[in-house]
C-alpha cells in the first residue's frame, strides 16, 4: 500500500489543493477516473460557454435588422463549431494530464477509487486495479453527475444529459428538455438559436426557480415568447418510436404547499430528449461510509464551516459538498482549504457574496439573498427595480431587463439580481462592494461610473427611491437615498 501526505480525489478544483501541498514539499497523490480537469472543463461551464458565445454571435446577426442593418447568415458549420470546442477542451485536459504525469511532486492514478477504511482508498480499473492508497490528509472533491428523475420508461429511450448534448454535431429538429434550471436554460438557448424547436418541461412555477422570483418570472416570460414552456409540470413518462421521443407530464404541486392546478396533462414529442433535472453527488460511488464521512439526505458530504468532514483528516470541497454547484465556488473553497491546511488559524468559508450567472438570452445573474428568502425570514428590507431601457446605453442597445437591489433599512446590500445583457459582468461590482467595500448602497452610488456605459444601470438602480417590504412593513414607501 502506497502512503502519502495528501490524497486528492478528483482533478477539478481539488488540483489547487494538490499543487499547494506539493509546493509545501508534501507527497501528493491524485485519483481521477475520467478526463483531467473535472466537470467544468470537460463537460460543464467551459464547453457550454464556448458554444454559447457562437449562439450570441448568431443572435446578434439575426437582430441586425432592428438596427437598420441588412445582414443574413448564409451557412453555419454546426458540426465544426462543436468539434472545435471539443478539441480545445480535450487539449486543455490533456495538458493537465501531461503536467501531472511528468511531475516529480505528484503521483497520478487514473482509476476509480472507493474507500475501504479511514483515509484509505482502493483503486479499480486501469494500471492500478486493486492497489490501495492511504494518506494523513484526504480531500474529497469528486463532484456530481446528472440526476435522472424517476420517469416511467426513461430507461427505454435514448435520452441525452448535458454531457452528450454538448457534443451533438447536429441541432435537433425538436429538442424536448425535462428540467427548468440553468442547464436547461443555457442548452435551450444554444440549440434554439441554431434552429431547433425547443420545448421545456419544468416542475416549478418559473424557470430558474432558485433565482430571485421577479428575475425568474421575467426570464420565464421571455423564454415563453421563443419556446414552448410548460412550467408547473412534472414529467411522468417517456416513450420512443420511429425516431421520436414523447414525454408525458402532469401538473405539479407548487412547493409552497398549493395543490397542483387543474390544468390538463400535456404530451410533448421531439427527436431528442435532454434530461437536465439537477445533479447528484458522487458519494455513492466512493463508499464514503467506510471512511466515516457522513452525508446529508441528498448524499452531499457534510462539512463544518472550515470544510472538514466528520472523518478525522478528511476535507471536502466543490459540488460534492453541495453548498453552491458553481466552479467559482469550488475555487473559492479550494483557497479556503489551502488556508486552513497550511495557515496558523482556521478561517470559515465566507459565502455571503457568492454570485451566479446564467449565460442564456437574456442573461441572469445574482448575488446574496433573494426577495423570497427575505420574506421567509420575516426580515425587513427595501427594494428597487431599474430597467435597462431607461439608460442611454441600454436604449441604444434596444435592451430589455432590469437591475434589482435589495438592501436593509440601514442601506446595507443584502442582494442584487439582474436580468439582461452583460448581467454576468454587471453583477461583479455589487460582489466587490459586498466583499471589499462597506457593503452599502454608498459603495455603488458614489463610485464614478463611465457615461454612458451600461454599468450606469447598476448605479441608477442603487441611487433612487427604494420601496420598503418584509417584516410588518409590506407596501409602505421608504426612501433610502441618503443611507
Amino acid at each position: 500500500m502506497e502512503e502519502y501526505d495528501v490524497l486528492v480525489i478528483g482533478s477539478g478544483s481539488g488540483l489547487d489543493v494538490a499543487n499547494a501541498a506539493a509546493n509545501q514539499g508534501w507527497s501528493v497523490a491524485v485519483v481521477e477516473k475520467g478526463r483531467l480537469g473535472g466537470t467544468c472543463l470537460n463537460r460543464g461551464c467551459i464547453p457550454s460557454k464556448m458554444l454559447l458565445y457562437h449562439a450570441t454571435v448568431m443572435e446578434t446577426i439575426e437582430r441586425a435588422d432592428e438596427f437598420k442593418i441588412d445582414a443574413t447568415v448564409n451557412d453555419v458549420d454546426f458540426a465544426d463549431i462543436v468539434r472545435e470546442v471539443t478539441e480545445e477542451v480535450h487539449g486543455s485536459s490533456d495538458s493537465i494530464r501531461r503536467g501531472l504525469g511528468s511531475s516529480d511532486r505528484h503521483d497520478l492514478y487514473e482509476a476509480e477509487g472507493r474507500f475501504v477504511d479511514e483515509r484509505t482508498l482502493e483503486l479499480a480499473g486501469g494500471d492500478h486495479d486493486g492497489e490501495r492508497l492511504a494518506a494523513e490528509t484526504v480531500l474529497v472533491a469528486a463532484g456530481t453527475r446528472p440526476a435522472i428523475p424517476p420517469i416511467d420508461g426513461i430507461d427505454t429511450v435514448d435520452y441525452l444529459t448535458s454531457r452528450e448534448a454538448l457534443q451533438l454535431e447536429r441541432p435537433p429538429d425538436h429538442l424536448v428538455i425535462v428540467g427548468g434550471g440553468y442547464i436547461a436554460a443555457e442548452l435551450g438557448q444554444f440549440f434554439g438559436t441554431f434552429g431547433s424547436d425547443v420545448s421545456i418541461v419544468g416542475r416549478r412555477p418559473n424557470l430558474l426557480p432558485d433565482a430571485d422570483e421577479e428575475a425568474a418570472a421575467e426570464f420565464t416570460e421571455r423564454y415563453a415568447d421563443r419556446f414552448d414552456v410548460y412550467t408547473g409540470y412534472e414529467a411522468t413518462a417517456a416513450m420512443q418510436s420511429a425516431g421520436s421521443i414523447t414525454v408525458e407530464a402532469r401538473p405539479f404541486p407548487d412547493p409552497e404547499g398549493d395543490a397542483a392546478s387543474e390544468a390538463d396533462p400535456v404530451s410533448v414529442t421531439g427527436d431528442e430528449l435532454l434530461v437536465a433535472a439537477g445533479r447528484v453527488p458522487n458519494t455513492d460511488t466512493l463508499n464514503v461510509e467506510a471512511a466515516g464521512i457522513e452525508t446529508d439526505t441528498a448524499g452531499f458530504v457534510e462539512t463544518d464551516e472550515y470544510l472538514r468532514t466528520t472523518a478525522e483528516g478528511v476535507w471536502a470541497l466543490g459540488d460534492i459538498v453541495g453548498e453552491y454547484l458553481l466552479k467559482h465556488n469550488a475555487n473559492h473553497e479550494a483557497r479556503a482549504v489551502v488556508r486552513n491546511l497550511f495557515g496558523d488559524d482556521l478561517e470559515p468559508v465566507d459565502y455571503s457574496a457568492m454570485p451566479f450567472a446564467v449565460f442564456a438570452s437574456p442573461e441572469v445573474a445574482g448575488v446574496g439573498l433573494t426577495e423570497q428568502e427575505l420574506r421567509a425570514a420575516d426580515r425587513e428590507y427595501a427594494k428597487r427595480t431599474y430597467r435597462y431601457e431607461e439608460t442611454a446605453r441600454g436604449s441604444a442597445m434596444k435592451a430589455e431587463g432590469f437591475v434589482k437591489p435589495l438592501i436593509d433599512l440601514e442601506g446595507e446590500i443584502l442582494g442584487c439580481h439582474i436580468v439582461g445583457p452583460e448581467a454576468s459582468d454587471l453583477i461583479q461590482e455589487v460582489v466587490v462592494a459586498m466583499t471589499a467595500g462597506s457593503g452599502t448602497v454608498r459603495d455603488i452610488r458614489e463610485s464614478v461610473h463611465i457615461h454612458p456605459a451600461l454599468s450606469e444601470v447598476v448605479q441608477r438602480a442603487f441611487s433612487g427611491q427604494f420601496t420598503r417590504g418584509g417584516g410588518h412593513a409590506h407596501g409602505h414607501g421608504h426612501d433610502h437615498h441618503d443611507h
